[in-house]
């Protein structure tokens, strides 16, 4: 019994760490200064797409799910209910991602420079080829009292951060440094908003 009590309290500090952490972030946010780097809501179905996608005709691309559309409507409110600052909204080019910045955030600007590159199995190379374009959005600090949202993909990120961003909809919180450098404070589920 007493092991059960003790992994019930473990658990529950576990989960108020969480929600600390979280209302940190939230807090961290109101201030401004910070890149919100979203991977996209939910689609239909989980499937590596980025050799035969076509940025430009949704038909060859996943799309969002029900459900993606309803995590990306939840984001948008969440930041409208916790009153944080939205600057600049970047996404890459694929529907998923202009479609998660739309539906949350109402406003969107497209850029190549945060597509995946078309390749099943990335090599060194092109692991380095999709840092060098996406690092610029993460290490640019906001303008004063706003927050930079990036929405796009988990390769460009984990191609800069070693992180793979996961599940679908999470974001990562990340404080730019005037040195060309950034630190990750910390991720927020689309459910945990």
């Amino acid at each position: 019994m007493k092991t059960i009590l003790t992994s019930i309290l473990v658990l529950g500090s576990a989960l108020l760490a969480s929600a600390a952490d979280k209302a940190e972030l939230i807090a961290e946010l109101k201030k401004g200064g910070l890149i919100v780097y979203f991977r996209h809501a939910s689609t239909e179905k989980d499937y590596a797409d980025q050799v035969k996608a076509d940025p430009n005709d949704g038909s060859t691309q996943r799309v969002l799910s029900e459900k993606g559309w309803q995590e990306s409507i939840h984001i948008g409110h969440a930041f409208k209910f916790h009153q944080i600052p939205v600057g600049n909204v970047h996404t890459s080019q694929y529907f998923r991602a202009w479609q998660t910045a739309y539906l949350a955030f109402g406003k969107y600007q497209k850029t190549e420079k945060l597509n995946f590159l078309p390749y099943e199995d990335y090599t060194d190379e092109q692991i380095a080829k999709m840092k060098e374009r996406t690092m610029p959005f993460l290490t640019k600090i906001p303008a004063e009292g706003t927050n930079t949202i990036i929405v796009a993909h988990d390769d460009p990120f984990e191609a800069c951060t070693g992180i793979y961003p996961d599940p679908q909809g999470i974001a990562h919180i990340l404080r730019p440094k005037k040195d060309g450098s950034f630190e990750v404070l910390g991720a927020i589920t689309p459910t945990e908003w």
